[in-house]
């Protein structure tokens, strides 16, 4: 997989990218991060990539065409399809379920926007979709774009060591993940919940399954509304859940 960021920043983003678990995986060649210096495809000396806003208003907007230019670039050296993500606080919330989509694609550009956004005409002519972290606006898109790198590139095979690495964690299956815990045993009179300690692999599982649902329902109940409970399991897991609760003063 490759990814081309389009930035004002390139340097900033290539180093965040270019480490720990991603970078190794750069060397081994699983995925591919490039990062591009909109401003070097500018045609004047100010290198200007942005202009006041037709219409009148505070602030500027970012140019179409040199943010076309590069990535019209960008997509001439592309190998396969290319798919085109603006990171823009109007555009569909990420989740879990997006990370795992896009993995499966060979080219994302994403678009980092900055100022008061991008002539929506580069956006009609070359962006396949828009994307946002949440209900909140950054200064620019770079942070968002660093973040959607990692959800992806995580979930592109090889990446991580085993798919275990992440079929547990949070939002993967539609819960929130199980409480973790790690040596030593007590730590300032806290103990490590007894059934981790029992080496009994069978009841581990369904221990972590019950408090991934209870963390979920008391966290994300917009989450637990969606989840399917219907297994004999998970009735048994319910019908737990609730005498602890009722027994709970």
């Amino acid at each position: 997989m490759r990814i081309d960021i389009l930035t004002l920043f390139p340097e900033t983003v290539g180093d965040v990218l270019s480490d720990s678990i991603l970078g190794r995986a750069q060397e081994r060649g699983f995925i591919r991060i490039e990062t591009h210096q909109i401003r070097e495809y500018t045609t004047n000396k100010q290198c200007q990539v942005d202009d006041y806003p037709y219409g009148g208003g505070r602030g500027a907007v970012m140019m179409a065409d040199p943010l076309y230019r590069c990535w019209d670039y960008v997509c001439q050296q592309a190998e396969g399809k290319v798919h085109t993500i603006y990171m823009s606080p109007c555009g569909k919330t990420f989740t879990q379920a997006d990370a795992i989509r896009l993995s499966k694609m060979e080219n994302l550009v994403l678009v980092c926007g900055h100022y008061e956004g991008v002539d929506q005409r580069f956006i009609d002519e070359c962006v396949d979709e828009e994307i946002s972290l949440g209900d909140f606006v950054l200064t620019g898109g770079e942070i968002a774009a660093m973040a959607v790198t990692d959800a992806v590139c995580r979930m592109v095979p090889g990446v991580l060591a085993d798919p275990e690495c992440f079929e547990d964690e949070s939002h993967y299956s539609g819960m929130l993940e199980y409480p973790q815990y790690t040596r030593p045993a007590v730590w300032h009179d806290r103990e490590v919940p007894e059934i981790l300690l029992s080496g009994n692999h069978a009841k581990v599982a369904q221990w972590r399954r019950k408090q991934a649902l209870r963390r979920t329902r008391a966290r994300r109940p917009d989450m637990y509304e969606k989840l399917d409970l219907s297994s004999k399991q998970d009735k048994k897991l319910l019908a737990e859940m609730e005498k602890e609760d009722e027994e709970t003063p």
